[in-house]
């Protein structure tokens, strides 16, 4: 069995419904797919930064709801952690001075150090 690692851009799309990620998805046996949980790090972050910046009750109240659909989405998918392995597979990452964010060095280590796609 293939693991296959979404980053979180692919979450934001597949939560928006993108019909190319749904079908990429659900094409997949669902015990292939997982999230890091440097995506949802990300996605926490996001999601308290509107609840933060709402200005409404309305947009106040859209905040607490993406955040449960969040937690929702979560709890049901396999969520994979950023353990020893990973820091190892990150650090040499950073040693070979690859131009990406940080966050998406973490889940490129992430996936490597579970052979995932």
């Amino acid at each position: 069995m293939s693991l296959w690692i979404l980053d979180t851009n692919h979450v934001s799309l597949f939560q928006q419904n993108h019909p190319a990620v749904i079908t990429h998805v659900y094409a997949k046996n669902p015990e292939e797919i997982a999230v890091t949980i440097i995506t949802f790090e990300e996605q926490v972050y996001g999601r308290l930064n509107r609840i933060r910046r709402a200005k409404s009750e309305a947009a106040t109240v859209l905040g607490y709801t993406n955040m449960r659909a969040m937690l929702d989405y979560f709890r049901a998918i396999n969520v994979i952690d950023f353990d020893l392995q990973a820091y190892a597979y990150f650090s040499d990452l950073v040693r070979q001075k690859i131009r990406i964010g940080t966050q998406d060095l973490r889940i490129a280590a992430i996936a490597l150090s579970r052979d995932a796609t």
